[in-house]
């Protein structure tokens, strides 16, 4: 698995996980009280829907090990336990992409969808895993119906991976819209800063990707930057007459990612590719 697909799993675990702590995996859904409809909490959860919880959460553990047969044996309890925990698909469409398993990665995300049809962090997981096949504009479906839910609690995630999305297709615009928007919501976000670092490389507008990436890097340590990053930063201080900042971006990629096509390509000397 590449950076890239890696970085997108770490955010998409992110949202599976915070769904299962709050049991979101059908929605918030509603339960009677009384002669009152209620909104269903925790407390009203049952035996066999903490049952589930649980193995759903020791299968993110496994998959966080990359130990994926054991991550896939818990989740097949989960589901045995709460055959409607979306959350459980969810999941498990996670580990089946890092595993590039993608036909039955595409299968979970749309059975859970069947079943909690208006979870936003659901719409955000499926929309960056079509993107990340190159279904773009389904993908970007899926961004919008999580961004239009007014109970989104993290907007900016699906902002991001929109933004993301428009640059692989090559629709700067829409890109630069996204991120902007995006900026808005949290003004410290590394993942915007280098987007639209990239939206201004792309259009070739150096003095204006030089600002936000030289924000990103006042945001997020060069050591800890994947190659990509750091593969734009170099190229960048390039178009900028920054020798030193080029050679530092330059270090850090051969220090930490020499084995990367990012990498491969500087040894190249491909910076204009």
């Amino acid at each position: 698995m590449n950076a890239a697909a890696r970085r997108l799993l770490g955010l998409c675990l992110c949202a599976a996980l915070a769904a299962c702590a709050s049991g979101g995996g059908n929605e918030g859904g509603s339960g009677l009280q009384g002669s009152k409809q209620e909104l269903k909490t925790s407390s009203d959860r049952t035996t066999n829907e903490r049952r589930a919880d649980i193995r759903l959460q020791l299968a993110v553990g496994y998959f966080q090990q990359g130990n994926y047969d054991v991550a896939l044996d818990e989740v097949k309890q989960a589901i045995a336990a709460n055959p409607d925990a979306a959350d459980a698909y969810g999941v498990r469409a996670l580990i089946y992409t890092a595993m590039n398993e993608m036909a039955l990665a595409d299968e979970n995300y749309q059975r859970a969808l069947r079943l909690a049809p208006r979870n936003p962090d659901l719409n955000n997981n499926y929309g960056s895993f079509l993107c990340q096949v190159g279904r773009f504009q389904p993908a970007l479906e899926q961004f919008e119906l999580a961004l239009k839910n007014p109970n989104y609690q993290s907007p900016v995630k699906a902002l991001v991976n929109a933004g993301a999305c428009s640059i692989k297709m090559k629709n700067l615009d829409a890109a630069e819209r996204y991120l902007m928007d995006a900026l808005r919501y949290d003004p410290d976000l590394a993942a915007t800063h280098a987007n639209l670092a990239r939206v201004f490389y792309e259009r070739r507008d150096y003095n204006r990707a030089g600002f936000f990436i030289h924000r990103l890097t006042t945001l997020a340590k060069p050591e800890t930057l994947s190659a990509d990053v750091l593969w734009l930063a170099a190229r960048i201080e390039r178009k900028l007459g920054d020798k030193g900042l080029e050679t530092a971006m330059l270090t850090q990629l051969r220090r930490h990612h020499a084995a990367s096509p990012e990498f491969a390509a500087f040894q190249r000397g491909a910076f204009d590719e």
